[in-house]
């Protein structure tokens, strides 16, 4: 997180619903936090799995440059979080609800060491934290990397856990011998909060040594890499709940005294679980500060993965298969505040809006925070091809918009054996800013994308599922979809998009030096 904080609270004057709830007794809900790169969000959700009107709270970090997203201090963080739930608590409201749950969405990937007094030996090292590009190779020369990829659901790439912690053994050994525990994010703050070491699987599955059958870490390849089982935390069931918060945060917030926390579950299987793509029907598009399509269903994970996907798990019974994009919306902010800082929204988007699909003579590759899906080349960076004298400064952020979703649907591709047929539902604070981007990604599929209803997907996830845990609601897949808008692609601007995939495929294969299919 960045430093500088740029403080939204949204929307508190209660609801008349809330109003009629004042004056009886207190209505039980659950908290629910999302805790993502660009900042936290807090709300308050019913029994039933409906925010609660009013009930929502926003701190947003500003990024000055996309190196910001690699790393951030861990105390400012869980500082900026219980920051976050301070201003839900403090408003009048609260004294109306009574809190049962905490459900939390947290970034999947990052890792932070902790010493044996539990203080940080490192920052958070996030999935933008591209400097481990020696440690993957140096993997993908010991192991077999298809079959590692088959057990974890995780290639070797520098936002997972084996490649970070080989650097930091062997760049930064001092520190790796100071630190007694290695934990993602969501688990320290677990362990400020509640005094407890422990990973939900949610988060543990996107950690690259976890092995997703056996739903225990991979014996076979922390015993290579020679990391002892007792630095990594204790991987509980999805209905393990914890309760009792340290002293600090108890005195703090006496509101949650009797609450019960839900195990942090990863931000990509809340977003997905939240825009209503809980089967196989439908595909989960977010473009956030980076981007992902995701299919989620109940079962085992796949027999078969394709090299350009990924396979993590939202719980014990539910597997999330899919492809990220590292750069999103934070590439599109970067492009604004490097070129067009003195427009405003509106102007760009009417811009955005009139001109022609692949019309500016230029092929981008969008990899300003590296690749992840679909080469995952450790050492990538963003390209762009065409500059003339005439190229205007609009045109470079219309061919990343659309360089961004040409990787989507290579994305799309992949996770077509898992999804025959199944609708794209869009969410994401980036993309929902942009009619003009959800045009172009629905051209460039050539299918329809409608926009999921839910303008906090993540968050709603997040509480969906504690609530189908705790037996308050019967199944998450009970929820019927909601969309609020639906964009149909234009087949003749389909036509021109293929050919500039085509064009960035070839400077992709001539510039990375790998073949994509």
């Amino acid at each position: 997180m960045s430093a500088v904080l740029d403080e939204v609270l949204e929307g508190f004057e209660p609801s008349p619903e809330l109003i009629s709830v004042m004056a009886g007794s207190k209505t039980p809900a659950v908290l629910a936090l999302d805790i993502g790169t660009s900042g936290v969000r807090a709300s308050l959700f019913d029994q039933r799995g409906n925010e609660i009107d009013g009930a929502r709270v926003r701190f947003q970090a500003r990024h000055s440059a996309i190196d910001d997203l690699a790393t951030a201090d861990a105390d400012a963080t869980v500082s900026l979080v219980a920051k976050t739930i301070d201003a839900l608590l403090d408003k009048a409201y609260s004294a109306t609800v009574r809190i049962e749950l905490i459900a939390i969405s947290c970034f999947w990937h990052s890792l932070v060491g902790v010493n044996r007094d539990g203080n940080p030996t490192t920052s958070i090292l996030g999935w933008a934290d591209t400097k481990a590009v020696s440690a993957v190779k140096e993997l993908r020369k010991r192991f077999d990397e298809a079959e590692i990829h088959l057990r974890t659901g995780c290639r070797f790439h520098p936002s997972y856990w084996p490649a970070k912690l080989l650097s930091l053994k062997t760049e930064q050994p001092e520190v790796y011998r100071s630190t007694s525990r290695w934990l993602s994010f969501s688990d320290y703050l677990v362990l400020r909060l509640f005094g407890e070491t422990i990973a939900s699987v949610s988060m543990a599955s996107a950690t690259g040594l976890f092995n997703q059958r056996s739903l225990q870490w991979d014996r076979e390849l922390i015993g290579a890499l020679d990391i002892p089982q007792e630095t990594l935390p204790e991987v509980a069931c999805s209905d393990r709940t914890l309760q009792g918060l340290t002293p600090e945060y108890s005195e703090r917030w006496p509101q949650l005294s009797d609450a019960r926390l839900l195990l942090p579950i990863g931000d990509g299987a809340a977003n997905t679980i939240g825009s209503g793509c809980t089967t196989r029907d439908n595909v989960a598009l977010m473009i956030g500060t980076s981007g992902a399509m995701r299919v989620l269903y109940k079962g085992e994970p796949p027999n078969e993965l394709p090299s350009a996907l990924w396979c993590y798990r939202a719980d014990q019974q539910r597997v999330i298969v899919g492809g990220a994009l590292s750069d999103g919306g934070g590439l599109y902010r970067w492009i604004r505040e490097s070129f067009l800082a003195n427009e405003d929204s509106e102007s760009i988007e009417t811009q955005l809006s009139t001109m022609e699909p692949d019309a500016h003579g230029l092929t981008v590759l969008p990899f300003w925070a590296g690749e992840r899906s679909t080469g995952w080349s450790a050492d990538a960076r963003g390209a762009i091809v065409g500059l003339t004298l005439q190229t205007r400064r609009i045109e470079i952020l219309r061919a990343a918009m659309e360089a961004i979703a040409y990787r989507f649907a290579l994305i799309a591709k992949a996770l077509e054996p898992f999804a025959p047929g199944a609708s794209i539902i869009a969410s994401g604070n980036a993309l929902r800013s942009s009619p003009t981007w959800m045009q172009i990604i629905a051209d460039v599929l050539g299918q329809p994308v409608f926009v999921s209803f839910a303008s906090e997907a993540s968050a709603r996830g997040a509480a969906l599922l504690a609530l189908e845990t705790m037996g308050r609601i019967d199944s998450i897949e009970a929820f019927p979809l909601s969309v609020d808008t639906r964009f149909e692609p234009n087949l003749s601007h389909h036509e021109r998009y293929q050919q500039g995939l085509e064009r960035q495929m070839k400077f992709y294969e001539s510039v990375i030096g790998q073949t994509l299919t």
